[in-house]
């Protein structure tokens, strides 16, 4: 793209509403608490406008925190719904669902298939429309996301990663059926949460003060990878914000757990980011950046 058509862009975006837009896509509730809740409260406070979408309602989810006692007749799906409620208001951000159900992860040799009218047994272009109409309604500059691998291989996190890329493909598409304007997506970023240099760095600080390291296990059989971060942006001051949406998704996050083992201290000294891949970028900005937003900002 010549830098006149990165101009254009640029003038244009700056004309429309006059604000900067973040749309995070996640498969789960909790899954925006564990990927970019300290970044969407920095960019919060600053004034951004933050939209988080949840595909599903993690209906397949087992009770992950067996310290928190709930009825053996207690409807998870209604539990995680008031979970999220909890947390987007600690955010202070706005929420849509999807309304898709809840895939469940698949174990064993030979996996099981998937369930019928699971999110990811859809096609993939009907489970992208309604996205669609949210990225040419909300008309985001930034989309957060999953990469291809979904970050791990939950089918729901890999088939959020098709979806987003789908209704990026759609949105702008002139000749698709909508009675909403069209819209591209400036740049689209992929979470990066835990890469290989990351964990290392923490497990070795973790040593260094005579701890014991919450991570070790993790690095038994992950051998060194390159790192496809790009953009590292820096929101320690709201780490704290993290663990309290965390926290509110009580039946899934044990607060004696490993998510919180490693002290908080420590990890605003050594990895002070949240960590994300520029996987799209229709602005032509250089890396590596310190924030999602460059080449949008007056």
């Amino acid at each position: 793209m010549s830098f006149v058509c990165y101009a254009k862009i640029t003038a244009k975006l700056r004309s429309v509403n006059n604000e900067l837009r973040l749309l995070a896509v996640r498969a789960h509730p909790d899954d925006e608490a564990s990927k970019g809740a300290a970044t969407i409260a920095k960019y919060v406070a600053e004034g951004i406008k933050v939209l988080i979408v949840t595909a599903t309602g993690g209906e397949r989810g087992d009770l992950l925190n067996k310290s928190l006692e709930i009825s053996p007749n207690a409807d998870i799906a209604q539990i995680r719904k008031q979970e999220m409620a909890n947390a987007i208001k600690i955010l202070g951000c706005q929420h849509r669902w999807l309304g898709f159900v809840d895939s469940g992860y698949p174990e064993g040799d030979l996996k099981p298939p998937l369930p019928d009218g699971c999110f990811a047994a859809i096609d993939p272009e009907k489970a992208a429309a309604p996205l669609v109409e949210i990225f040419r309604e909300f008309k985001p500059h930034v989309v957060t996301t999953y990469d291809e691998n979904g970050g791990y291989p939950h089918p729901d996190h890999i088939r959020t990663h098709e979806i987003t890329i789908r209704a990026y493909q759609n949105a702008a598409d002139p000749s698709y059926p909508s009675d909403l304007s069209v819209w591209q997506v400036p740049k689209i970023y992929y979470h990066q949460t835990f890469s290989y240099d990351k964990v290392v760095t923490m497990h070795q600080a973790a040593l260094t003060a005579n701890l014991i390291s919450p991570l070790a296990e993790w690095l038994t059989d992950w051998e060194p990878e390159p790192s496809r971060v790009t953009t590292q942006f820096h929101c320690a001051e709201y780490f704290s914000v993290r663990d309290n949406v965390l926290k509110a998704h009580a039946t899934q996050v044990d607060p004696t757990g490993m998510w919180f083992a490693f002290p908080r201290e420590l990890e605003r000294e050594i990895w002070p980011t949240e960590d994300y891949e520029l996987a799209i970028d229709n602005v032509g900005v250089k890396l590596p950046e310190t924030d999602l937003f460059n080449g949008l900002r007056g």
